[in-house]
């Protein structure tokens, strides 16, 4: 049994079958990741499991710890551990990053909170101070919203497009963030299709169109970027129920 398990998810978008049927079990403690073409359902995926407005009338289940959590909130889902880093962070106006950090720290000194922003990347500069908003880059707000999480210590991390707006250099650091949360027991799910981010994980699951092609280790999902697909009977056009390209 893992840490998380999605069981019979369909989850339907205006008509359209986004999600098909899905069963998938991200065991704890391990590096996963989601990988699959634009479309393919990854980031709907993990906006069920969190809990998102527009995603929560699905039909099967996701349980955590072997309990539903279909009908609890965004915020009650947090305080169990569960955690998602956006592929464009928020930007919060007049917030400090070191009150945005401390409201889930474990541990909320400064020292701390310092450690953490260094731990993402952001080691220069007395960001510590710095507002969460416009005066950020994209890329900056994606290392400060990656130390909140480490400095929160989830069980269970949902990393979407890691490598979004980020430079080769920053993104070594965010890997070795990932390490760092696995090591301190966090569950990490890499949402992506970038073959580099694929393979900082343990265990993989391919997407199309909704349905699950593939689960394995990395080695055999990573065929999917080297021959740009793995071979399937699916025609990639939408049928009478609503399942096709999105």
């Amino acid at each position: 049994m893992g840490l998380l398990e999605v069981r019979n998810l369909t989850l339907k978008l205006d008509g359209k079958r986004i999600l098909n049927n899905l069963n998938v079990d991200f065991w704890e403690g391990h590096v996963h990741a989601v990988v699959g073409p634009n479309g393919a359902g990854k980031s709907s995926l993990a906006s069920v499991i969190m809990g998102l407005s527009g995603y929560r009338d699905f039909e099967g289940d996701v349980l955590f710890d072997g309990k539903s959590v279909k009908d609890l909130s965004l915020d009650e889902r947090a305080k169990l551990g569960m955690t998602m880093a956006w592929q464009e962070p928020a930007r919060y106006e007049g917030l400090k990053v070191r009150d945005f950090i401390k409201a889930s720290a474990k541990e909320k000194s400064d020292e701390a909170i310092r450690s953490v922003l260094s731990d993402a990347g952001l080691e220069d500069g007395d960001y510590i101070n710095r507002a969460v908003d416009k005066t950020l880059s994209g890329g900056e707000r994606k290392k400060v919203e990656l130390a909140s999480i480490l400095a929160m210590k989830p069980r269970l991390a949902f990393l979407d497009e890691p490598d979004s707006g980020i430079d080769v250099e920053s993104l070594e650091r965010i890997f070795d963030a990932v390490q760092t949360l696995k090591s301190s027991g966090s569950t990490v799910i890499l949402i992506t299709h970038s073959p580099t981010v694929l393979r900082q994980a343990e265990h993989a699951f391919l997407l199309c169109c909704g349905e699950l092609m593939a689960k394995g280790v990395v080695d055999k999902i990573d065929g999917y970027f080297t021959d740009q697909c793995l071979p399937c009977d699916h025609k990639n056009v939408p049928d009478k129920e609503g399942i096709g390209e999105l």
